[in-house]
């Protein structure tokens, strides 16, 4: 299993609309990409604007091939993209140890 973590930054004041939307926009458009295992979002609590996406893949090509690289990606960004302040930053991880 890859763990894909975005690191994202959406303009101040806009928190309340970027949570429905980030959930709305992984449960009706990522939730469907061939590999998906499951996500969680995280919002900063001493940085409001600051939000941890995490999403479980099969495989890392299930995120940079597959879905990255479909009409779906566009759909994503459609619906979070106009509230980044800043590119995402995205990074892949795989499993170490867990308790």
């Amino acid at each position: 299993m890859i763990l894909e973590l975005a690191d994202i930054r959406i303009q101040p004041g806009q928190q309340a609309a970027f949570d429905e939307a980030i959930e709305r926009g992984v449960r009706t458009v990522i939730a469907k990409a061939k590999g998906f295992q499951g996500f969680k979002v995280n919002k900063g609590v001493e940085s409001p604007e600051r939000y941890i996406l995490q999403i479980f893949w099969e495989t890392l090509e299930n995120h940079t091939v597959d879905f990255r690289q479909s009409p779906a990606f566009a759909d994503w960004r459609a619906i979070v993209g106009p509230f980044f302040a800043q590119p995402p930053q995205v990074e892949h991880f795989t499993l170490v140890a867990k308790s």
